[in-house]
Protein backbone atom coordinates (compact mmCIF):
# COMPACT_ATOMS: atom_id res chain seq x y z
CA UNK A 1 0.00 0.00 0.00
CA UNK A 2 1.30 2.80 -1.13
CA UNK A 3 1.19 6.02 0.72
CA UNK A 4 -0.07 9.70 -1.25
CA UNK A 5 2.92 11.86 -0.03
CA UNK A 6 5.00 10.16 -2.56
CA UNK A 7 4.28 10.21 -6.55
CA UNK A 8 4.97 6.61 -7.75
CA UNK A 9 7.83 8.21 -9.98
CA UNK A 10 9.64 8.81 -6.68
CA UNK A 11 9.06 5.50 -5.44
CA UNK A 12 9.90 3.36 -8.80
CA UNK A 13 13.31 5.71 -8.45
CA UNK A 14 13.85 4.29 -4.95
CA UNK A 15 13.19 0.85 -5.33
CA UNK A 16 16.02 1.49 -8.75
CA UNK A 17 18.34 3.04 -6.38
CA UNK A 18 17.73 0.40 -3.32
CA UNK A 19 18.21 -2.46 -5.77
CA UNK A 20 21.75 -0.78 -7.29
CA UNK A 21 22.77 -0.92 -3.47
CA UNK A 22 23.05 2.65 -2.68
CA UNK A 23 23.20 4.39 0.59
CA UNK A 24 19.94 6.02 1.61
CA UNK A 25 21.61 9.26 1.85
CA UNK A 26 22.52 9.06 -1.67
CA UNK A 27 19.29 7.87 -2.53
CA UNK A 28 18.06 10.72 -0.93
CA UNK A 29 20.36 13.25 -3.18
CA UNK A 30 19.67 11.23 -6.49
CA UNK A 31 15.39 11.73 -6.05
CA UNK A 32 16.03 15.49 -5.17
CA UNK A 33 18.41 15.53 -8.20
CA UNK A 34 16.35 14.37 -10.57
CA UNK A 35 12.72 15.07 -9.42
CA UNK A 36 13.61 18.50 -6.84
CA UNK A 37 11.26 17.55 -3.99
CA UNK A 38 14.01 17.87 -1.19
CA UNK A 39 13.49 14.78 0.55
CA UNK A 40 15.80 13.71 3.53
CA UNK A 41 17.88 10.65 4.67
CA UNK A 42 14.91 9.23 7.55
CA UNK A 43 12.18 10.07 4.47
CA UNK A 44 13.83 7.86 2.34
CA UNK A 45 14.63 4.85 5.09
CA UNK A 46 10.57 5.43 5.84
CA UNK A 47 9.51 5.14 2.37
CA UNK A 48 11.45 2.30 1.94
CA UNK A 49 10.59 0.53 5.13
CA UNK A 50 7.00 0.73 3.88
CA UNK A 51 7.21 -0.55 0.52
CA UNK A 52 8.54 -3.21 1.97
CA UNK A 53 12.61 -3.07 0.72
CA UNK A 54 14.64 -4.79 3.72
CA UNK A 55 17.91 -4.26 4.88
CA UNK A 56 18.51 -7.79 3.99
CA UNK A 57 21.98 -7.85 1.57
CA UNK A 58 22.71 -4.22 2.34
CA UNK A 59 26.14 -3.83 3.59
CA UNK A 60 26.51 -1.94 7.35
CA UNK A 61 22.75 -3.02 8.33
CA UNK A 62 21.19 -6.00 9.86
CA UNK A 63 18.81 -7.99 8.17
CA UNK A 64 17.27 -9.45 11.32
CA UNK A 65 17.36 -8.47 15.16
CA UNK A 66 19.88 -10.34 17.78
CA UNK A 67 17.62 -12.79 19.77
CA UNK A 68 16.94 -10.92 23.35
CA UNK A 69 18.01 -14.28 24.63
CA UNK A 70 21.92 -13.80 24.48
CA UNK A 71 23.10 -11.93 28.27
CA UNK A 72 24.82 -9.16 27.60
CA UNK A 73 27.71 -8.31 29.64
CA UNK A 74 27.72 -5.42 32.30
CA UNK A 75 30.63 -2.62 31.68
CA UNK A 76 33.11 -3.36 34.12
CA UNK A 77 32.57 0.02 35.78
CA UNK A 78 28.77 -0.98 36.40
CA UNK A 79 29.91 -4.25 38.32
CA UNK A 80 32.45 -2.17 40.55
CA UNK A 81 29.66 0.16 41.44
CA UNK A 82 27.34 -2.59 41.96
CA UNK A 83 29.74 -4.67 44.35
CA UNK A 84 30.97 -1.33 46.14
CA UNK A 85 27.24 -0.46 46.73
CA UNK A 86 25.80 -3.56 47.45
CA UNK A 87 25.69 -3.52 51.21
CA UNK A 88 23.40 0.19 50.40
CA UNK A 89 21.50 -1.38 48.11
CA UNK A 90 18.67 -1.61 51.15
CA UNK A 91 18.64 1.90 51.12
CA UNK A 92 17.46 2.68 47.71
CA UNK A 93 14.22 0.03 47.67
CA UNK A 94 11.68 2.12 48.77
CA UNK A 95 9.70 0.50 52.00
CA UNK A 96 5.90 1.22 52.77
CA UNK A 97 4.45 1.07 55.84
CA UNK A 98 0.62 -0.29 56.17
CA UNK A 99 -1.11 2.52 58.01
CA UNK A 100 -4.98 2.68 58.61
CA UNK A 101 -7.56 4.27 56.40
CA UNK A 102 -8.53 7.29 58.02
CA UNK A 103 -12.42 7.62 59.76
CA UNK A 104 -14.58 9.89 57.30
CA UNK A 105 -15.94 12.32 58.50
CA UNK A 106 -20.01 11.90 59.62
CA UNK A 107 -22.36 14.06 61.28
CA UNK A 108 -24.86 13.36 63.79
CA UNK A 109 -27.83 14.80 62.19
CA UNK A 110 -30.52 12.34 61.36
CA UNK A 111 -31.38 12.81 57.31
CA UNK A 112 -34.96 12.49 56.23
CA UNK A 113 -33.97 11.78 52.87
CA UNK A 114 -36.22 13.60 50.64
CA UNK A 115 -36.23 13.30 47.14
CA UNK A 116 -35.33 16.25 44.46
CA UNK A 117 -38.94 16.54 43.84
CA UNK A 118 -40.15 16.62 47.46
CA UNK A 119 -37.49 19.67 48.42
CA UNK A 120 -38.72 23.03 49.83
CA UNK A 121 -36.91 25.76 49.80
CA UNK A 122 -35.58 26.04 53.00
CA UNK A 123 -34.80 22.56 53.33
CA UNK A 124 -31.26 21.33 53.11
CA UNK A 125 -29.85 19.58 49.83
CA UNK A 126 -26.99 17.68 50.99
CA UNK A 127 -27.30 14.32 49.08
CA UNK A 128 -27.14 11.15 50.84
CA UNK A 129 -28.02 7.56 49.68
CA UNK A 130 -28.68 6.10 45.54
CA UNK A 131 -27.44 7.06 42.41
CA UNK A 132 -25.46 4.03 42.51
CA UNK A 133 -27.12 2.11 40.25
CA UNK A 134 -28.44 3.49 36.64
CA UNK A 135 -32.33 4.57 37.33
CA UNK A 136 -31.61 4.64 40.79
CA UNK A 137 -32.88 8.11 42.90
CA UNK A 138 -30.92 10.46 45.22
CA UNK A 139 -32.10 11.65 48.47
CA UNK A 140 -31.27 14.47 50.69
CA UNK A 141 -30.98 15.58 53.73
CA UNK A 142 -34.50 17.90 54.27
CA UNK A 143 -33.57 19.50 57.15
CA UNK A 144 -34.05 23.42 57.76
CA UNK A 145 -31.04 25.28 56.07
CA UNK A 146 -28.72 27.42 58.26
CA UNK A 147 -28.81 30.89 57.44
CA UNK A 148 -28.35 31.11 53.30
CA UNK A 149 -26.37 28.16 53.14
CA UNK A 150 -27.77 25.28 51.08
CA UNK A 151 -27.35 22.51 53.81
CA UNK A 152 -28.19 22.39 57.70
CA UNK A 153 -25.92 23.59 60.09
CA UNK A 154 -24.58 20.02 60.67
CA UNK A 155 -24.03 19.61 57.04
CA UNK A 156 -22.42 23.44 56.52
CA UNK A 157 -19.97 22.64 59.36
CA UNK A 158 -19.19 19.38 57.60
CA UNK A 159 -18.45 20.64 54.43
CA UNK A 160 -16.85 23.92 55.61
CA UNK A 161 -15.07 23.60 58.54
CA UNK A 162 -16.13 23.77 62.19
CA UNK A 163 -15.33 27.42 62.59
CA UNK A 164 -17.00 28.55 59.24
CA UNK A 165 -19.60 31.25 58.98
CA UNK A 166 -22.45 31.26 55.99
CA UNK A 167 -21.38 33.73 53.61
CA UNK A 168 -22.19 37.37 54.10
CA UNK A 169 -25.33 38.30 51.87
CA UNK A 170 -24.16 41.04 48.97
CA UNK A 171 -24.66 44.95 50.20
CA UNK A 172 -27.98 46.10 48.09
CA UNK A 173 -25.49 49.78 47.81
CA UNK A 174 -25.99 51.01 44.03
CA UNK A 175 -22.27 50.98 42.34
CA UNK A 176 -21.08 54.22 41.85
CA UNK A 177 -19.26 55.40 38.24
CA UNK A 178 -16.59 56.93 38.90
CA UNK A 179 -15.23 58.83 35.64
CA UNK A 180 -11.56 58.83 34.67
CA UNK A 181 -9.17 62.01 34.57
Amino acid sequence: MESTNWPPAHSDALRKYFALGMSYAEIARAINAEFNPSYSRGAAIGRARRLGLGAAGRPGEVATPVPASIPRARPQWLRQWCERYKATAKWFVPFFEQVDAPKLRCVDADPLHLSLLALEPGDCRYPYDGGDEEGEAITFCGRPKYGSSSYCTAHFRLTRGPDAVPQRPVSAAAPRIVEAA
